[in-house]
């Protein structure tokens, strides 16, 4: 597997809390060139993309991981460049942003990869593999923390595009469309908005699935203050009981914790991406972003106290 050049655009927290030692840790990257107008950290740094893409010539590919809104932008120029893409989650601000993407990237042969960190915890995949062809009886997600935590002073969060509470509770879905043993579907969404806000700071959600005839909510909440709660529980018609702790990182299986490993969230999506890099494939799943937008169709709003 040969060495891959990577630019990553975009120096928040998640870039360089975990994108950045990902890539230092795996043998097949290599960090060749970051974009933010923030101080950069190391090596050659650029003030835009377009800065980038005319400068640093021998790049193989980028991880775009700024806000959402600009994301379809940076991705599309890139790609017409012949950069395989890594998109930080959520992968694009609409639906058809993604499948226009998809389509570039199939065009000019490079890979597209659409990550969703959750997805890449060893307990999430292993209550995916213990729950395939199951009855679900009841399900429920509790996805509260406290935003001034996560996103101190972010401005664009509440603007249109920025998600508000569906910016950590796409994780859930994401993890939730995972494991499910068929397609989950949003009934209803009650979604609460802050004065002068265009996006929810929390969520009281129904789903249904041709796999469940009985109760499957979710609650979503950025108001909390003492310490984070991101469960899921599901239990099946014959009575077996999974709980995903911690974001997807723990499993209990009728409250017995299971050893599953702990090969890390971004190293694996680092190893899944030079994979894919290398056979020149993609993987793009929109579902998670599809749940979202379900979930504003139907929704009812109102304000919050």
């Amino acid at each position: 597997m040969r060495l891959v050049r990577i630019g990553v655009v975009g120096l928040g927290k998640i870039a360089i809390d975990q994108h950045l030692p990902a890539i230092e840790a795996n043998p097949h990257f290599t960090l060749a060139a970051t974009v933010s107008r923030s101080t950069p950290t190391s090596g050659i740094h650029f003030a835009s993309t377009a800065e980038l893409l005319a400068t640093a010539g021998g790049l193989d590919a980028v991880a775009i991981t700024t806000p959402p809104g600009p994301r379809y932008a940076i991705a599309r120029d890139c790609i017409e460049a012949g950069l395989h893409v890594l998109l930080e989650k959520p992968p694009a601000a609409t639906l058809a942003e993604i499948d226009d993407l998809r389509e570039r990237a199939s065009r000019c042969g490079v890979s597209l990869f659409t990550t969703w960190h959750a997805q890449h915890n060893p307990a999430v995949l292993a209550a995916a593999a213990l729950l395939a062809g199951k009855r679900v009886r009841e399900m429920s997600i509790i996805w509260h923390e406290d935003v001034e935590k996560w996103h101190p002073g972010q401005r664009w969060i509440w603007e249109a595009g920025g998600f508000g509470v569906f910016d950590p509770g796409i994780n859930a879905f994401s993890i939730a469309s995972m494991i499910f043993p068929d397609s989950l579907f949003v009934r209803t969404a009650d979604l609460i908005y802050p004065q002068g806000s265009d996006t929810p700071i929390a969520a009281e959600i129904a789903f249904v699935s041709p796999a469940s005839s009985g109760t499957m909510r979710c609650s979503l909440d950025w108001r909390r203050s003492a310490g984070e709660e991101w469960t899921i529980r599901l239990v099946t018609e014959d009575g077996v009981t999974v709980d995903l702790l911690d974001g997807g990182a723990r499993l209990l299986v009728d409250g017995v914790a299971q050893a599953t490993g702990d090969a890390g969230e971004y190293p694996d999506i680092y190893r899944r991406f030079a994979e894919l890099v290398e056979g020149r494939d993609s993987q793009v799943d929109s579902v998670p972003l599809r749940m979202v937008a379900d979930c504003l169709l139907v929704g009812s709003r109102r304000s919050a106290d």
